[in-house]
Parts: structure tokens; C-alpha cells; sequence
């Protein structure tokens, strides 16, 4: 029997995690990763084929990451339900900033030729439809509403993760209100 692997995939991709939290996902190589694991390189080429394969993997892995920051964000703030999704998505900019750039500005898998594109994404049909519920629109109204609160959303926290707007919660919570109630 082959002796257990000390070094796995989960302990590679957790060490990606802080690297990029720290410096930024460019800064992550194979040698970088084993600095930090204090190993050689061939562990990392045991678990991954190569880089571009690790990427992928740790894409997936951060995305995981942050939608359990934003579970534990709603369940800890004290914001308007309908308020959740971009005022997390925002504080996870500015909280969480190189693993923002790499997940929503660098590496998004986001391919929006007209906006009923944005709906091809997985999970943004279903949120649309639980946000049309809970500010009492139709789904189709709801989806209008809920694409053009991300866009809205999406561009504060592009301006607050490359450092070009610093707003507190409040003030954040005030535009997004402002900004839903004229649509609703």
C-alpha cells in the first residue's frame, strides 16, 4: 500500500486562499505554495497536472468561499432582506479585496452581449425569483429590478476594491435603499 499523501489538494488550495488574500492571486506559483507548505514543488504536480488546472480548482474554491461569506453575512447583519446580496457582495470587496478582483473583475465568467445574458449564470434566475418575492414585484419586474441593483452594486464595490471609493455601511445602505425604491 502506496504511503498516505501528505500534502492534499484541500491543504494546496488553502494555502492559495491565504497567499491571494495576502498579496494577491498573481503572486501564487508553485514555488510560493510550497514555501508556504514547506515542501518541494512535486507534491503540488501530484495533486494538479499544472497551474492553469490549479486555477480552475481554486476558482471554484473561492467562489465556494464566498458564498459562505455572504450565508454568514445574512445571518449577522442587521440589513433589509433584499439588501443582503449587494451590500455583501460589496462588503466582500472591501473586506476581502484581492479575492473580489480575482472572482468578480479578473477571472468573472460573465459574458454579457445583451442583459438577459446575466440569467445564464447559475443561481441568478433563482435569486431574481426569491428577490421578486420579497419586494412584492412580478418575476419579470423583479428580474429588471434585481439585474440593475447588481450592476448598481457591482460598480461601488469595483470602485471600492481598487481603492477609488471608501463608504461606510450606512452610506452604502442608503444608496442601495435609494436606489431600490425608486424602482420599486
Amino acid at each position: 500500500m502506496p504511503p498516505k499523501a501528505k500534502i492534499t489538494k484541500q491543504m494546496i488550495l488553502n494555502t492559495v486562499l491565504e497567499i491571494t488574500q495576502e498579496s494577491g492571486f498573481e503572486t501564487v506559483n508553485a514555488r510560493s505554495i510550497a514555501n508556504r507548505l514547506q515542501c518541494s514543488t512535486r507534491p503540488i504536480f501530484t495533486c494538479y497536472e499544472n497551474m492553469e488546472e490549479l486555477k480552475k480548482d481554486f476558482l471554484n474554491f473561492a467562489f465556494e468561499y464566498y458564498s459562505q461569506y455572504v450565508d454568514h453575512y445574512c445571518k449577522t447583519a442587521a440589513v433589509d432582506a433584499p439588501l443582503y446580496l449587494p451590500i455583501s457582495y460589496i462588503a466582500f470587496a472591501r473586506e476581502q479585496t484581492y479575492l473580489f478582483k480575482l472572482i468578480f473583475m479578473s477571472d468573472m465568467d460573465l459574458n454579457m452581449e445583451t442583459t438577459n445574458d446575466f440569467y445564464n449564470e447559475i443561481g441568478n434566475e433563482e435569486k431574481a425569483k426569491a428577490f421578486s418575492n420579497m419586494i412584492g414585484v412580478t418575476f419579470e419586474k423583479g428580474k429588471q429590478i434585481f439585474l440593475d441593483l447588481f450592476l448598481y452594486a457591482h460598480g461601488i464595490a469595483v470602485l471600492t476594491a481598487t481603492g477609488k471609493i471608501s463608504l461606510d455601511n450606512r452610506t452604502i445602505e442608503g444608496m442601495l435603499s435609494n436606489f431600490l425604491s425608486a424602482f420599486v
